[in-house]
């Protein structure tokens, strides 16, 4: 309900009416002139602007009855303004001090009569509710005043366009005391009152009372009715209203059809809407702009971005009918900015401008809005900065998108110096301001913070909502506290929020990143039981968290339930499900259901390839998962690391190393990183090939990596080149392991020791051994034995000396040695 502000303004005042009497109709014609609306124009081609002004004389000082003319004749203080001019001079008093009466009571023109309606044409065209209150308030006072129906029309549709309800209310029960009967444009103001506040009951009790009184209800009143109904929700109300409409032989036009789409609109009746506007194309009303922008809109809700994108390019056509306005190019940068392609918001930003639009604060707020949800607070900023040099003043949206966009790129504390400057501004946060600073706080971890914030703005009045609760409970599941999410619960629980499915989906996903199985799976009967309906992110994020736990039986029951709601699978849910059948070795079924994924028009992505093939690689069908490298490039995903990994071991373990090479090549080419599996797996296909040329490659690419990659890998390659018997390759291997930091194992040492003996370089094999006595690594009994026994089979000659050599090596290490046994 609107209501006025009494220190403000005084109480709305009713003087007693005269007695009545008839009007009296002039049809002298002598001063029609004095009504005629002239329009002047104003252009500097310097600044870019232009003002047109219209103005009305209305009835001068040599135009009044002769008695009056003679009374204010000698009066200096009395002035012969035009209408126009009086206005002027009331707008610029202020409403509060100023005497307003006293200027009025200076101005000729008072004393006919005809120009009161004018005046208050004039006045209420200008917007100024208060000053039209105070002029209209004197006008009655005056002794010539007669009260007229069009006067108060006017006095009605001004207080609709503040949405002062009740004292447009007022307006019309004072009307009927001063004898002037309601007409259609009365009804129909005080309708248009009553939608524009969401009072539809009211308005359609006015149509009531219309049809009881026998005014005819006129197009404008039913899409006053239509419009009450729509913009409060109630599509179903606008519709009985509109049949009512056809029924009574008055037609819907333009105007109705976009009221009705605008009901849909407001009520989410997407689908509905687009029906709709699919039969108004078959009627011979043709859409205009406001119609398009509303079907955009709605395409945007549904997700449908092409065709949403296809009416906008329709619209910018040379021969299009309708072309677009700012409305349409701030929706297009919000589908742009949902869809996540930020330079095309942009490039639609700068279109719109080159097309001579200029933005609004709304075009502003959507392209930060778009800036903030990617964490780009530079852009954000430079949009924030040309706002406030385009001469608007940023707006509460306009600081929650910077604020936002601070805390989307990690920088909490800048994000609390926007939250504090918005204040400064003398703007009040919001809901979204201050769950925005909640998020910033609580996607970095700092819990405490954001729980800071949410006392913060329940001591300014500000009630957390469901909203706030899920983003709590993210950052406790980001921040693994186990104990948080359940005291954020029972405050939610203290404070009467009632949880959501988001927030249910929140507070399981939460429990599962913790690792709260139990817990995660109380909250899902506890969300059934309070008869709050799971979605597909619900179980999406049970299977999942189930897997992760490596509980996929329980991960397999849940799927199966999911399948009895009838609720459709996502990719993660199709990924999820199959990596449970096949890590329980159920492989048919792992196959339907990557089948049944693709059937269902749900394209698998890397990560649900990457499943499959780890699948078949468990169930050593490395044919099925080499088709699927085919198959893959057939739909153009590119895998990843992972994927490409996984495809290696199938090629090995399927008799095609050589393949492994060629997608190595291909990785390099499309710069996917490799990974130590990667490496892994190229060693295992060199060794598999003999390709030694390859496996010299392979060494200097992995050359700046030894310090990092495991020595496994490392002792692999040593392996591979002793086998081939690149002795000499291999020590130089040796010493860029040594070289770069890497720790050597006693394994690795082995490695040198059996391929120098196996090609007879015992002088190398004792060094070796001088090596791991300088490195303190302790060689075995085996490798003393191993020369020992090298040395009675190479003969007399070199034996004694080897023996020298290993005894003296045995003392210094302490390491019995068994001649005796070799």
């Amino acid at each position: 309900m609107a209501t006025i502000h009494h220190h403000h303004l005084p109480l709305l005042h009713i003087p007693t009416p005269p007695a009545f009497k008839p009007k009296i109709l002039c049809k002298n014609s002598k001063n029609d002139a004095a009504f005629e609306e002239k329009k002047s124009g104003f252009v500097d081609y310097d600044k870019g602007i232009h003002h047109v002004s219209t103005q009305v004389s209305g009835i001068r000082k040599d135009q009044i009855p002769q008695r009056y003319r003679i009374r204010v004749q000698g009066d200096r203080f009395q002035k012969d303004w035009s209408i126009s001019q009086v206005v002027q001079k009331v707008l610029e008093l202020d409403y509060k001090s100023d005497d307003v009466e006293g200027l009025l009571n200076r101005w000729v023109g008072r004393f006919a009569r005809k120009n009161f309606p004018l005046l208050i044409k004039e006045i209420t065209q200008k917007g100024s509710i208060e000053h039209s209150i105070l002029v209209f308030r004197w006008m009655k006072n005056q002794r010539n005043y007669c009260a007229r129906t069009d006067i108060y029309n006017m006095m009605i549709r001004l207080h609709a366009r503040h949405n002062w309800t009740d004292q447009a209310r007022g307006l019309f029960f004072e009307m009927q005391i001063w004898r002037c009967k309601p007409d259609v444009e009365t009804c129909n103001a005080l309708i248009n009152a009553h939608g524009r506040s969401g009072q539809w009951r009211w308005a359609m009790n006015i149509m009531e009372d219309m049809l009881q009184q026998a005014i005819p209800p006129s197009r404008s009143t039913y899409n006053n009715l239509i419009n009450a109904c729509g913009s409060s929700g109630n599509w179903r109300e606008a519709l009985k209203v509109c049949k009512q409409m056809t029924e009574n032989g008055v037609g819907p036009d333009l105007v109705t059809h976009n009221i009705i789409l605008s009901a849909y609109k407001t009520g989410a009746q997407y689908a509905k809407a687009l029906s709709y506007f699919e039969l108004m194309k078959g009627t011979n009303i043709r859409p205009d702009t406001t119609t398009l922008n509303i079907m955009i809109y709605c395409l945007t809700k549904l997700g449908q971005y092409e065709k949403a994108i296809g009416i906008f390019k329709s619209m910018r056509e040379k021969r299009a009918e309708c072309h677009p306005d700012i409305v349409t190019f701030t929706s297009i940068i919000h589908l742009y900015s949902l869809n996540g392609q930020i330079e095309n918001c942009r490039a639609v930003f700068s279109t719109m401008v080159a097309e001579g639009l200029k933005p609004n604060i709304v075009t502003y707020n959507a392209l930060m809005g778009a800036y903030a949800s990617h964490g780009m607070n530079r852009e954000a900023l430079s949009v924030f900065n040309t706002i406030k040099n385009s001469g608007l003043r940023p707006d509460v949206v306009s600081y929650t998108s910077l604020l936002n966009s601070y805390g989307r790129s990690q920088q909490p504390k800048k994000a609390r110096e926007i939250f504090e400057m918005m204040k400064r501004d003398k703007l009040k946060p919001n809901l979204v301001s201050y769950n925005a600073m909640i998020d910033a706080y609580g996607s970095t971890g700092l819990l405490a913070e954001a729980v800071e914030v949410l006392r913060e703005m329940e001591q300014d009045g500000i009630y957390p909502n469901t909203v706030s609760v899920c983003t709590l409970l993210a950052a406790c599941g980001r921040c693994s506290r186990r104990v948080n999410i359940d005291v954020v619960l029972q405050a939610a629980e203290m404070r009467h929020i009632k949880l959501n499915t988001i927030a249910y989906n929140s507070a399981i996903g939460s429990y599962m990143n913790v690792g709260e199985f139990e817990k995660a799976t109380s909250m899902y009967r506890s969300m059934r039981k309070s008869k709050v309906t799971p979605d597909a992110v619900t179980f999406t994020v049970l299977i999942s968290g189930c897997c992760k736990m490596s509980k996929y039986c329980e991960a397999l029951e849940f799927f199966s339930k999911m399948m009895d709601l009838k609720i459709p699978m996502t990719k993660e849910a199709y990924s999820s499900v199959i990596c449970a059948y096949s890590k329980q070795g159920k492989i048919t079924e792992a196959e339907s259901m990557f089948n049944k994924m693709k059937t269902a028009g749900c394209c698998p992505d890397v990560v649900t390839y990457t499943v499959m093939l780890h699948a078949y690689n468990a169930a050593e069908h490395w044919e099925k998962a080499c088709a699927l490298l085919q198959e893959m490039e057939e739909y153009n995903i590119q895998p990843d690391t992972i994927a490409c990994s996984a495809l290696m071991r199938a090629l090995n373990k399927g008799g095609d190393p050589s393949k492994v090479l060629i997608l190595a090549e291909f990785m390099r080419e499309r710069e996917i990183p490799l990974s130590e599996t990667i490496f892994f797996e190229m060693v295992s296909a060199c060794s598999l090939l003999r390709d030694w040329r390859t496996t010299i490659e392979l060494i200097k690419l992995m050359e700046p990596s030894f310090s990092v990659v495991s020595i496994g890998l490392l002792n692999q390659l040593l392996h591979l080149l002793g086998k081939s018997g690149k002795i000499e390759s291999m020590m130089k291997l040796f010493y860029k392991i040594i070289g770069s930091g890497a720790e050597i194992n006693c394994k690795t040492y082995s490695i040198l020791l059996k391929n120098l003996l196996a090609v007879g370089n015992w002088r190398k094999y004792i060094e070796v051994l001088e090596w791991m006595e300088e490195a303190r690594v302790q060689p075995s009994n085996g490798m003393y034995c191993d020369i020992l026994s090298f040395a009675q089979k190479s003969g007399a000659s070199d034996s004694s000396i080897i023996q020298e050599r290993v005894e003296s090596l045995r003392r210094k290490s302490g390491n019995e040695v068994l001649t005796s046994k070799v």
